[in-house]
């Protein structure tokens, strides 16, 4: 480490001036200032000897001169498959090759940011990084599930990673139909988009993959559940999972007596055409818009899901339970805020919500006895009523370290082992 001595006239004034200042020392001062000396010293030497020890271990653990910041791509092979972002840019992704026992993994994240369900509101995303490869950031920071650190991701660190950017507005769902609107210049290939991306992963070595792991959160997480099988199908050799995390979006109404967000999810099915990425069965039954909720979507999952959702969610209180438009009077800001200030009747409607969640949850469970599947949900207990409310994107935090133990139970699920089970519940 290289140390500097600040010259200036100030510094200079400042030293004298403390000098100046001193008394005369002792000898007893100058000999607890020699024993200081001496203990400053020592222990100098023993920091700078542990921290050569210490990145002589760092650099076996973690491949040499790589970084967490990792550079955007933009997908190659885009214009020959009609992948495009909502305003006509190039689809991107991040890539950190592996390395050591990850070399022959792979994880891959879809980010989350919401939809977009009218032309206005895809016009808008079309000005961000969310509608737009020209506004994406040259690099982005891998953590959590994606990051490359050992001590913070034990079970993923030297995996290929990727992180997908989410620019489509659709959930990676979306198709060309209904482009030209009002004369305003859309793209809607969210499928394109997938399938692109899927090809170029493939060719970039994923096609040999051991296991594979497909994650997303929020609309990401939603991505993930629409094309979790379809990932399988693409590694037909490989253990396939997936992990949707804070994405299980419910079909409730509002407390004005309104089913705000299936007439949201809606515009967005009509609007970019998203019927056709979604179950046949189900569309044959349903509401398009009906079967792009994932209470709908994990029924025809076959292939092994993750399902991580807190039981109390910030955001779909903000806009699934009590949007603005339900609370005209202001009645909920309080307590949308701060869940302290919540009154005795609402708290009684958020355990309401809370119960539709696990209820649609335990459907799921009793509908899927002949698959493996791990259901993780946050609950409230003893003294910790509903403070995971303001909980999301597990995956970045806690959750990453119960995933060893997931993929060695559902191993032996699939071989039929002694621990076989139809299902396996974790508590965050």
């Amino acid at each position: 480490m290289r140390f500097s001595i600040n010259h200036s006239p100030m510094a200079i004034t400042s030293i004298r001036s403390s000098i100046s200042r001193c008394r005369r020392w002792t000898k007893s001062d100058l000999a607890i200032a020699a024993l200081l000396s001496t203990l400053l010293i020592a222990v100098s030497l023993f920091i700078i000897s542990d921290s050569k020890k210490s990145s002589a271990v760092g650099s076996a653990a973690i491949a040499p001169l790589r970084s967490d910041y990792v550079e955007l791509s933009l997908l190659k092979n885009a214009r020959s498959k009609g992948a495009y972002c909502l305003d006509g840019s190039v689809p991107g992704y991040h890539f950190q090759r592996g390395f050591g026992d990850g070399i022959e993994n792979w994880v891959l994240h879809i980010e989350g940011g919401g939809w977009c369900n009218n032309v206005a509101s895809c016009s808008f995303r079309k000005g961000t990084a969310l509608g737009s490869s020209h506004h994406m950031e040259p690099y982005v920071l891998f953590s959590g599930i994606l990051s490359q650190d050992p001590m913070q991701n034990p079970e993923f660190f030297s995996w290929n990673k990727v992180k997908i950017r989410y620019c489509d507005g659709g959930s990676f769902s979306g198709h060309p139909e209904k482009e030209f609107i009002n004369g305003t210049k859309l793209f809607f290939r969210g499928q394109a988009i997938w399938e692109a991306l899927m090809d170029e992963l493939l060719s970039l070595g994923m096609e040999n993959a051991k296991q594979a792991l497909l994650s997303g959160c929020s609309a990401g997480g939603l991505a993930t559940m629409i094309h979790c099988d379809d990932f399988q199908r693409i590694l037909p050799r490989s253990t396939v999972k997936c992990l949707a995390d804070a994405s299980f979006f419910l079909d409730e109404k509002d407390v004005s007596g309104r089913r705000t967000m299936r007439a949201f999810y809606q515009n967005v099915v009509q609007l970019q055409g998203v019927a056709k990425s979604l179950s046949k069965d189900c569309v044959a039954k349903r509401e398009p818009a009906e079967c792009f909720f994932p209470e709908e979507i994990v029924k025809s999952i076959r292939t092994p899901i993750f399902l991580v959702h807190t039981a109390y969610d910030f955001w779909q209180i903000q806009n699934v339970l009590v949007p603005e438009a339900s609370d005209p009077h202001g009645e909920w800001r309080k307590c949308k805020l701060n869940i302290h200030h919540c009154s005795s009747s609402e708290m009684e409607i958020l355990h309401g919500f809370r119960n539709s969640l696990l209820k649609a949850l335990d459907d799921f469970k009793k509908k899927r006895e002949q698959l493996q599947k791990l259901l993780a949900i946050g609950t409230s207990t003893g003294g910790r009523t509903i403070k995971k409310l303001y909980q999301r994107y597990q995956n970045q935090g806690a959750f990453r370290s119960h995933l060893r133990d997931v993929f060695t139970k559902l191993e032996s699920n699939a071989r039929g082992g002694p621990d076989s089970l139809s299902e396996v519940t974790l508590v965050l």
